[in-house]
């Protein structure tokens, strides 16, 4: 899952970074909302994770802006103002979850897996193409009825392809669903998951257009 994460605390941003990062998620963090709602106008994240008190936009005028650019985008506003008031203007104006700061972790982790769940069970839950079936709550792949050994960024990749069958990715394309932004990733990187996955599913299954990307052709 890519995360948005806007927070102007330098020193927040960075350790809660470095924790969703541990638990797998992608995550890209910016200061400011302006920012913000330029990256969400470039790309969609799978969820943003927005403070309100901004230092350029208050958040809750980004949240308008999101919901602009996207009605379903999955906002959880992550802020200091703690009171009903707050909590429900923020609510009403489209948030999706509010969590009060000071916070656990843990308790963020829970709410990311909820998110996590839904978009799971409306993207292809199970999704099966030719002998090769996967499953985005379990993180399992079947092939030919066995379940095959992957590491999180192979089924990662997979995922992204399997979504979009019959649609070309590109390497930037799929590397920005596994990276985040200023993460040093090798000029190789997509090729080698490319490889490995290759050797663990059907012969042809996924295919390279040469100079553009990779491409799992619906049958």
């Amino acid at each position: 899952m890519q995360i948005l994460f806007v927070e102007d605390d330098i020193a927040l941003a960075e350790a809660l970074t470095e924790s969703l990062q541990h638990e797998g998620f992608v995550v890209n963090h910016l200061a400011k909302g302006a920012l913000a709602i330029n990256a969400v106008k470039t790309e969609l994240p799978d969820i943003v994770i927005l403070d309100l008190g901004l230092p350029d936009i208050d958040g809750t005028d980004v949240l308008k802006a999101i919901r602009k650019v996207s009605s379903d985008l999955p906002v959880l506003i992550l802020t200091a103002r703690a009171t009903i008031d707050d909590k429900v203007i923020g609510l009403d104006l489209g948030a999706d979850d509010y969590l009060a700061k000071p916070f656990e972790v843990d308790e963020l982790l829970a709410r990311l897996r909820v998110f996590e769940r839904r978009a799971s069970t409306s993207k292809h839950a199970g999704l099966t193409i030719g002998e090769v079936t996967i499953d985005s709550v379990s993180h399992q792949v079947n092939v030919n009825d066995s379940i095959i050994d992957m590491s999180r960024r192979e089924f990662m990749v997979l995922k992204a392809l399997m979504e979009n069958a019959g649609r070309v990715q590109t390497r930037d394309s799929l590397e920005s669903k596994l990276y985040s932004w200023g993460e040093e990733v090798s000029s190789n990187t997509i090729e080698v998951h490319i490889h490995h996955l290759r050797k663990k599913l059907p012969n042809g299954f996924i295919q390279t257009l040469r100079g553009i990307g990779y491409i799992i052709k619906l049958t």
